[in-house]
């Protein structure tokens, strides 16, 4: 099979929850399992760093997978959904899994795919495994899909565990609580495995110090050890001062997200942790891989800048604290009129976030092209709901051409509320 071959017999032979939703989501890990026997176990081959939380996994993930890549290991990288490229997933020092070894992975195991059918995810996981393996990685940083305990990335060891935030997500699947998500997060804390909560909060510290205990994990809320100020953008990136009680260290951050502050303290906490592991990561790796995120890694999609004059700004925050995180950011800025490029998935409480955003903005209702997105129609019925009003264009760069056309030149255009929008911008 050619390279397209294979994809479109991987995103039409097995089911994928980022495109269908629930009736792609297994809720056990026997079909991962079963692919890592059949393979060899190759997650067994490399050191690990796993991360989950509700927001703040990419770009943490990332981060860690920079600073490491900067300390000279070779480092694997796997995250999703993709933006662009089926291959952005799997990353070895920011390189892109080759297609020829897409093609080989699926070649070599069509048969056994095809009897044990599992899911799109289960099977990227394990390509992903394998292909680390194949590359005689160092460490990999793998990001967990949803939730934890029961996702298919939970059959590693790792050397750290990091747990960013638990905010309301996939409620459907995780719980409808703060402290049932949690549980689910906390799904990823090992026996004797030390774990990094980026933020402590009331609701869900008991869940996660319970788990810790129980498996004997030491556990450290970084917002705790670590002090993060300022934030101010200074020529493109974002400056903080961070400071722990041993050190303080200058920051210059290539991802300007206002809410990014929230995910320095477990970034730095986790590369303690591995450093007294014995990893050899130097403050100059951290600072260096830090200022070179996006660079290093091909992160796209986070607080990202695509024009100015107009302002066009796009950012793949799609759940409440999400947004709110997005309008803060938005109210640093000084523009004469605010357009809001909005689409969603249909299995979002989409009211939680509507009833958030701004009633003076200038609204283009689109609609991602895959079975899971909510009509632009629908999306324009409810917003209506909520006092929100605008136009109905579906096709995401025909409404940011609508948007470009009618906007002034001290406008700012957002796009965003969910990461497939993010993902058609032509010119990201």
């Amino acid at each position: 099979m050619t390279y397209q071959e294979t994809l479109d017999y991987l995103f039409n032979s097995l089911p994928n929850f980022q495109r269908i939703g629930a009736s792609a989501y297994k809720k056990d890990l026997s079909n991962t399992i079963a692919l890592c026997n059949h393979l060899g176990n190759p997650e067994r081959q490399f050191k690990t760093v796993h991360v989950a939380g509700t927001n703040g996994k990419g770009s943490s993930s990332h981060s860690i997978a920079s600073i490491l890549q900067m300390a000279g290991y070779k480092t694997g990288l796997y995250t999703s959904p993709h933006l662009k490229s089926f291959t952005e997933r799997i990353r070895v020092n920011g390189i892109a899994i080759p297609e020829n070894d897409v093609v080989l992975f699926v070649k070599e195991n069509k048969a056994f795919l095809e009897e044990l059918k599992p899911s799109f995810f289960e099977m990227t996981v394990a390509m992903s495994f394998w292909y680390f393996a194949k590359v005689k990685v160092d460490i990999a940083v793998i990001e967990v899909g949803m939730g934890g305990r029961l996702d298919s990335t939970n059959v590693i060891l790792p050397e750290v565990s990091l747990i960013t935030n638990i905010g309301y997500d996939h409620m459907q699947y995780l719980g409808d609580t703060l402290p049932l998500i949690a549980g689910e997060k906390a799904g990823i804390i090992k026996p004797n495995v030390p774990v990094v909560i980026s933020e402590t909060h009331p609701e869900t510290q008991s869940v996660f110090i319970e788990k810790a205990k129980s498996c004997s994990a030491q556990i450290t809320f970084a917002d705790q050890i670590w002090s993060i100020s300022n934030g101010a953008l200074i020529n493109g990136k974002a400056n903080y001062a961070a400071s722990n009680t041993a050190k303080k260290l200058a920051i210059e951050f290539e991802l300007i997200g206002y809410y990014q502050r929230f995910n320095l303290p477990g970034i730095l906490e986790s590369i303690e942790v591995l450093k007294k592991k014995h990893w050899n990561i130097s403050d100059d790796a951290v600072l260096e891989g830090l200022a070179k995120v996006s660079t290093l890694t091909q992160l796209k999609g986070r607080w990202q800048i695509l024009n100015q004059n107009p302002t066009i700004i796009a950012d793949t925050g799609h759940n409440e604290a999400g947004i709110t995180e997005i309008l803060k950011q938005l109210k640093t800025y000084h523009y004469e009129k605010l357009w809001m490029i909005l689409g969603m998935v249909n299995d979002k409480d989409v009211a939680k976030i509507l009833e958030l955003l701004p009633k003076s903005a200038n609204y283009i209702f689109v609609q991602a092209q895959i079975p899971r997105a909510l009509a632009a129609e629908k999306l324009a019925e409810e917003a209506l709901k909520f006092r929100l009003k605008g136009k109905i264009i579906p096709d995401i760069n025909e409404a940011i051409q609508f948007a470009r056309k009618k906007a002034k030149a001290n406008d700012l255009i957002f796009i965003g509320g969910s990461t497939f929008v993010v993902a058609e911008i032509e010119d990201l």
